[in-house]
């Protein structure tokens, strides 16, 4: 019924986070939406910047990937359905509110090629020991990622978690590409002979960073 009268009209049901704040479950347009007070945060403007970068991403090269930052889960619908992916993703949330809400409302479900843990993405990676073909940033808090993943000795356990010829895709959500923060990151990048490349206003909103191992 939701869905149906979402043709008509919007309909919310809100949801409280520790880590979040308040989150909003919408019914628009007979699809459903995961928000927060000022930006989306699964299958809506999300779920096409980071489709646009991985229409520049040979995925059938892909044989695991890293997805930082669940949220509802939109990009492994995305790698899914519009990719035909089919091997193994290990998703790391920090939010057992929002996983929560990836299971029960977005249909997410573990199997045999899902993993999905619940964990600070900054204690995963300096305890990792595996190496991915593809790595998904998407980590930030309403419209800002937490200066914490834009710092050097995160990305230096990014770039060792990546294989030789791996690639990485870094939401930077609405950093400026001219902050030090950031220029650092793309030039660690780059030092490590990856071909980098910056898109911004993707979607009209977002920079989306994307490098490829050489």
């Amino acid at each position: 019924m939701a869905k149906l009268l979402s043709y008509f009209y919007p309909i919310t049901k809100k949801v409280h986070s520790d880590f979040s704040g308040t989150l909003e479950i919408t019914w628009y347009n007979g699809k459903k939406h995961l928000d927060t007070k000022n930006a989306n945060y699964s299958y809506g403007s999300l779920q096409r910047i980071l489709k646009f970068g991985l229409e520049k991403i040979n995925l059938k090269q892909v044989n695991s990937v890293l997805l930082l930052g669940l949220g509802g889960g939109s990009v492994i619908e995305t790698l899914r359905n519009d990719f035909s992916y089919s091997k193994s993703i290990t998703a790391v949330d920090i939010d057992p509110v929002v996983i929560d809400i990836a299971r029960n409302e977005f249909n997410l479900k573990e199997d045999s090629i899902l993993k999905i843990i619940c964990d600070d993405a900054l204690l995963f990676m300096q305890s990792n020991k595996i190496a991915y073909d593809l790595i998904i940033i998407d980590l930030f808090i309403d419209t800002d990622v937490p200066i914490a993943f834009l710092a050097i000795p995160f990305w230096k356990q990014v770039i060792a978690a990546s294989t030789s010829n791996g690639a990485i895709l870094f939401n930077a959500s609405l950093q400026k590409t001219k902050s030090k923060a950031l220029v650092d990151v793309i030039e660690l990048l780059k030092s490590h002979k990856y071909h980098t490349e910056v898109f911004e206003k993707v979607n009209n909103t977002n920079t989306l960073i994307l490098s490829k191992g050489l």
